[in-house]
């Protein structure tokens, strides 16, 4: 009797589990919001840019040798189109960008991937990472725990993991961008992380900015609305993400 009562205990949690990790799956492999205009836009190649989506969104200046690279990890359960216009700034301006789509939308779940990109771009020698959200996080946990690959790091509505120190490292130029309307990474969550960064790292906070206009993907769950207009928020994105590029490839 007691045998059986455990083999039945034993097969409705083997149900559970199966239940829960398909759940999962279903919920992070369904993207939040829904790609804008503008991103797909952006993804189409012009005489200044050409676009590849093999293995993952690479934008190229055309005709020309890449000053730097950006590697862009995307936010949780965000398409990687969603940053495209971002991308396609850095690569108008004559570097490469490359937006790394994730494992069922998870940066989690492939921290190393800058590794792969690099090794498909030996010709760029200066490499900045930068990420949205859990995208920053795990850019920041890829930067931490491999010094000397990248020589910049971007956080946009994100900050390290506790673990993750790099207070005392002189070979990294550093951005953190945050809005002050953000509901999910809030400002004072993103400013508390100062001492995790280079002493020098700049943070800059968008007045009227929230999490989901990092992105072009409409509304996200949890956010606050922003006072700034979209592509307002996205210029000052790209002024940070060009300024930190160009300090790199000097």
């Amino acid at each position: 009797m007691r045998r059986k009562t455990f083999v039945r205990l034993l097969v409705v949690l083997l149900i559970v589990l199966v239940v829960g990790a398909v759940g999962f799956v279903v919920w992070a492999g369904t993207p939040s919001g829904v790609l804008m205009d503008e991103a797909k836009a952006a993804l189409q190649s012009s005489a200044s840019v050409t676009v590849t989506t093999e293995r993952w969104l690479a934008f190229a200046p055309t005709g020309a040798t890449p000053k730097a690279g950006l590697i862009y990890y995307p936010g949780g359960r965000v398409q990687a189109e969603a940053y495209a216009p971002t991308a396609r700034a850095a690569a108008e301006a004559g570097y490469l960008a490359v937006i790394v789509p994730m494992p069922l939308n998870l940066a989690i779940f492939d921290v190393n991937a800058a590794d792969r990109v690099m090794a498909a771009y030996p010709d760029v020698k200066r490499w900045v990472i930068a990420g949205h959200s859990l995208g920053g996080s795990m850019a920041a946990r890829y930067a931490a725990q491999n010094p000397g690959k990248v020589a910049g790091m971007i956080l946009f509505a994100s900050y390290p993991e506790a673990a993750m120190d790099m207070s005392k490292r002189t070979d990294l130029v550093t951005a953190s961008v945050y809005g002050s309307r953000d509901g999910l990474a809030q400002p004072e969550q993103v400013e508390g992380s100062h001492s995790l960064f280079p002493a020098d790292a700049q943070f800059v906070r968008i007045e009227g900015g929230n999490h989901a206009q990092f992105g072009w993907y409409g509304k996200q769950d949890r956010d606050n609305d922003a006072t700034l207009p979209h592509a307002e928020q996205q210029a000052q994105v790209n002024a940070v993400v060009l300024s930190v590029l160009g300090k790199v490839a000097q």
